[in-house]
Formats: structure tokens, sequence, C-alpha cells
């Protein structure tokens, strides 16, 4: 199949922890994805003091040294920061076969320090693309007066829509493009910073609280249950384990971003039917999530919304947030969003992928990134499970479907290419259904759920 032309600058940006981290002297401080990932988190704790921010560093760099190198390539996560992500690699190689984009050419993927502030990575963005533009307009007669499509995914979303909006970047930019970005935050990112002392690994604690980017997506609406009914989180003074200054910065970020004006096309695309916390109930010094029908396991949709100025969604997927960048329906729409028609209708093929990572020190955390894709009820399934799972204790899948008359499968995959394990679901009602795993090994995996037929083809097939 032909490929198709592409003649803008197309950028891709990841989210947070989705930017591979090195010392000045280029050894990795952050780098764990894929099989590594369980060998370097156990001691990851021990060493995560270095990456810990100063006080009051606000839009600053702390001048430690760190840069980043690139982007994950695969599986990755930090249990107390972030859900697991599937990484970046196979959208970057999906890209180049159906388009004529090239890295390093005129597809670029845009790392960035993702401990620091949306607005320090902006200016760096800026730099970038100045450059890089230029480069790419002088390249071919043709291409002079071609202009930058932004391709985000969870936080890296901000980190555009700030370039584009604040820093003058609209004038070069055709569109925005994010995928499950927390426009109004997310309530998993408050729990992070509240219950990071009671995380698997305490030292980890710390080290959230310090970075301004976490603060940045926390909720910038009222999601905290309270005796006069929902607070905002700037009403709710003494929260442990948040930075009361940061917090009070973060809401600026996001009210500067209400403020200005729509200067670029923005498409959110934001997953949906997953069990997602939109609001919490703080009490006796915890923060309890309640759990909501909709979202994409980490962002709901009313955190994800862009607000006015966004074109429509171009699609809606039955997807959780660590697999967007992957999701077929997604990527179907991409194939319009990227270059000058309008977005095509999204696919279904009733395949949920779940993605995640385990801990041989008591927790393991396949996150429940599914892959159900469009709006055939058929592929309407949710998943619940845990992103962190003790060792020793069974895999416990919960989904949700439109009806009792299914006939769904998981596969239970070791991200290091071991053999899967696969299980029949069996049905609880009301369109509920379960599995249970036995204790798997301690390691990284990834879930696949979905209609026997449609996994048997998932399966046999490559995107």
């Amino acid at each position: 199949m032909a490929r198709a032309q592409v003649t803008d600058l197309v950028v891709v940006l990841p989210g947070i922890l989705g930017s591979r981290l090195a010392d000045a002297d280029g050894r990795a401080v952050w780098d764990l994805s894929g099989p590594a990932l369980l060998r370097g988190l156990r001691g990851f704790g021990r060493s995560v003091d270095a990456l810990r921010l100063p006080k009051d560093i606000g839009d600053g760099d702390p001048g430690d040294g760190v840069v980043p190198v690139g982007l994950m390539p695969d599986l990755h996560a930090l249990p107390g920061i972030w859900h697991p992500v599937d990484g970046y690699t196979d959208l970057l190689r999906w890209l180049e076969r159906h388009f004529t984009l090239s890295v390093s050419d005129n597809l670029l993927t845009f790392p960035y320090d993702w401990r620091l502030s949306c607005r320090h990575s902006a200016e760096r963005l800026k730099g970038r693309i100045d450059l890089e533009l230029e480069r790419w307009r002088a390249s071919a007669p043709e291409r002079r007066e071609a202009r930058v499509v932004f391709l985000c995914h969870g936080m890296g979303g901000l980190v555009a829509r700030h370039y584009v909006e604040r820093l003058g970047g609209h004038g070069i930019t055709r569109r925005v493009i994010t995928l499950g970005t927390p426009h109004r935050g997310s309530v998993r990112a408050l729990a992070d910073l509240v219950e990071g002392e009671r995380t698997a690994d305490p030292d980890l604690g710390p080290f959230a609280r310090s970075l301004p980017s976490l603060h940045q997506l926390a909720p910038d609406y009222a999601c905290v249950e309270g005796p006069d009914g929902l607070a905002h989180l700037r009403d709710l003074p003494g929260l442990p384990g948040v930075d009361e200054a940061l917090l009070a910065d973060a809401a600026r970020f996001h009210a500067d971003l209400r403020g200005a004006p729509p200067r670029a096309d923005l498409y959110a695309i934001a997953g949906t039917g997953q069990p997602t916390a939109t609001t919490a109930r703080y009490a006796g010094d915890r923060l309890t999530l309640i759990p909501g029908p909709d979202g994409d396991g980490t962002v709901p949709r009313l955190g994800g919304a862009a607000g006015p100025g966004t074109p429509y969604e171009p699609c809606t997927p039955y997807e959780q947030h660590g697999s967007l960048q992957n999701n077929r329906a997604v990527r179907e729409a991409l194939r319009g969003l990227l270059g000058d028609g309008p977005p095509l209708p999204g696919s279904a093929d009733g395949t949920d992928r779940t993605d995640g990572a385990v801990r041989t020190d008591g927790a393991h955390g396949p996150d429940g990134a599914d892959r159900t894709h469009g709006a055939d009820p058929a592929a309407r399934l949710g998943v619940r499970l845990l992103p962190v799972l003790p060792a020793g204790v069974p895999y416990e899948v919960t989904v949700t479907a439109p009806d009792d008359a299914r006939l769904l499968m998981a596969e239970l995959r070791p991200a290091d290419g071991g053999r899967p394990v696969a299980r029949a679901l069996r049905s609880l009602g009301g369109g509920r259904y379960g599995v249970a795993f036995p204790p798997p090994e301690p390691g990284a995996y990834r879930l696949s759920v979905g209609p026997v037929t449609a996994l048997s083809v998932i399966r046999r097939s490559a995107l």
C-alpha cells in the first residue's frame, strides 16, 4: 500500500516517564523498560534521591546535568508516579510505514526531562522547532510552506499546548493531536502525591513531591469530596503529600491555558469505558479514589476534556491510557489528522490490551491498557485490574461488556517474550466477566482481552 503524503513536520511528544534520561557522562538514570524494567526498579528507589528536585525550583533547571536522550521504546512504569505505558517504538514504526515520514527527517521525537515544569519543557520545544522547521522547509521547494503537527501522549499534550498557546507556536502549527492528555488533570496524579509515603518504595514519595510536572497533572477541577460538596485543591490547605507552592503554580499553569484563545486546531482523543476515578474522598489522613465509569483507567473523561476550541474528538476508543498510542481506532483517526483531510472514522476489532509491570519486592502491575476500539457494542469492553500487584497473589481481571452473551478470552503475555497464558472469562451476570490467573512470576506483562475470534486474528497479524 502506498504511503500517504505528508509535507509537514510531525513531532511526537511522550507522556510523563516516557523520555529516557541520562547524566552528564551519558549514563542512564531513567531507562527502565521492557525486560529490564523489573531488574531496574529493584534498585531505582535507592538511587532516586539524586533525581529529586530542589525546593522552589519553579520553571527552572536544577543544573544536575540530567538530559533527555530519547523516547522510551517499550513498556515502562514507576509505581507511585504513573501507571504503566507501552512505549513508542511501535507507533513510530507505524507512522513510517503508512506515511512519507522518516525519523530524524520529518518525523521528530521530542524527549524532555519529565521531572520539570511543562513550561520549561515548552521553552525547550520552542528552540527545537525553530531549528528543525527551518531545516525542513529549506530541504525542498514544495516544503517551503510546511507547518508542524504535534502528536502527543499524556503530559506531552500540555507541553505542546503551552508552546502553541503561550509561546507563539500557533503561527507555524497546523494542529495539535493529544492522546489521553489530562487537560484538566487526573485524580491519579493527586493520589500519587498524597499517598506517596505508602507506596511499595517509600523513597519515591519525597521524589514525587519534588516534581513540578506531577503537580501540573493534578486535577484543575473540584474533585475532593467534603462536607460542603466537591472542593478544588486550592481550597484544601494542608493536604499532605503535595507541595502547596507547586500546586498553586500548577493552578496558574492551567488557568493560563484556559485563558488563551484557541490558536491552532486541537484534537483531543480520550479513552473511554474504563473504570476511572474522577473524584476522591479525603478523611482520616487517607485519600480514597472514587471509581467512576468513564475514562482511560488513568485520566477521566472530565480531566481529559480540552474545553472550548477543540473541534471534536476524532474517536473515543474503549482503551486505557497506557496503549492509546497503539490503538487501532486511534490510528485510523490519525490517517486523516496527519494529512489535510478530515479524520477517518475508527474501526473496531473487539480486542483489549493491558500493559503493566511486576516487581519482586512485592508489586506487580498490569495497568489495564485495553485495546477495544470503535463504537460497535461488541467492542465495548472495560477492564478493571490493579496496576501494581504483590508478588504471589493471583492476577484477577474483571471485564464489563454490553451483555452476558459474550465468549471472551484473556491472554497474559510476559514482556520478555515468554510463553503466554490464556484463560476463558466466566460470566458474573449483569454484563460482568471475570478471570483469575495463577500468581505470575515477577516481571512485566501485557494482557489482551477480547472475543475469541478477535484475539486469534490479532495474534496472526501486525499493525
